[in-house]
């Protein structure tokens, strides 16, 4: 059984434009990311994981290179399978703006059915990402493989080994620097844990904790 860690990358400033990042280049992450993704190569460090996987993108490299830094024998593999969606014209756009279009909400209610202009439907992403993963499982079958990628595909790939409808998937809940872990042999697959930020919130008490001393 191949064990996959689907890792979301830690924040970035770029949420604060109010646009949507995609493929942007240069989006790093910022001093809360940092740390977050400190928080989480701190966590790993005595998970057995053998081989690391992280989108092309920096803010998921960066967060690849945090849980390297525990692991320096891994070498990160870029795989575009689990790169963020292509939003064609959208990207780099105002989500003000664009949440007026009505493919905004065909996105928002009717996931299955949506598709950005020269770029991806999200049909087709679902595909991609678990085309990713299960190509991950017969090249690492019995592995623990870390999978640092972007929130909507790793809720795309919940969803269907949750053996749930496309249209379902924003249900799911993916923070910033959170571990979801996917258990996958020949019978059935298994989601042992979905969206653990144990480690951020610790980091969160320490803040607090901190400040509080200061004051």
């Amino acid at each position: 059984m191949t064990h996959i860690l689907l890792i979301r990358h830690a924040v970035n400033d770029y949420v604060k434009t109010g646009k949507l990042a995609g493929w942007t280049p240069g989006v790093h992450l910022n001093e809360e990311g940092l740390a977050q993704a400190e928080a989480l190569g701190q966590r790993l460090t005595d998970a057995p994981i053998q081989h690391l996987y992280s989108s092309p993108l920096e803010r998921t490299m960066e967060t690849a290179q945090a849980i390297q830094k525990y692991h320096p024998h891994l070498t990160i593999r870029h795989h575009a399978g689990i790169g963020e969606v292509r939003y064609g014209d959208w990207e780099g756009q105002e989500i003000s703006k664009l949440s007026q279009r009505k493919m905004w909400h065909v996105v928002q209610h009717y996931p299955s059915r949506a598709s950005f202009p020269n770029g991806e439907t999200m049909r087709g992403v679902q595909e991609r990402a678990v085309n990713a993963i299960e190509e991950l499982v017969a090249a690492h079958p019995r592995d623990m493989v870390a999978v640092v990628s972007h929130a909507d595909l790793i809720k795309m790939i919940l969803a269907h080994y949750l053996g749930m409808h496309l249209d379902a998937f924003q249900r799911i809940v993916v923070s910033p620097a959170s571990i979801s872990t996917l258990s996958l042999g020949y019978g059935r697959p298994y989601v042992a844990a979905m969206n653990d930020i144990a480690h951020v919130l610790q980091l969160e008490r320490e803040r607090r904790q901190a400040k509080q001393e200061v004051l």
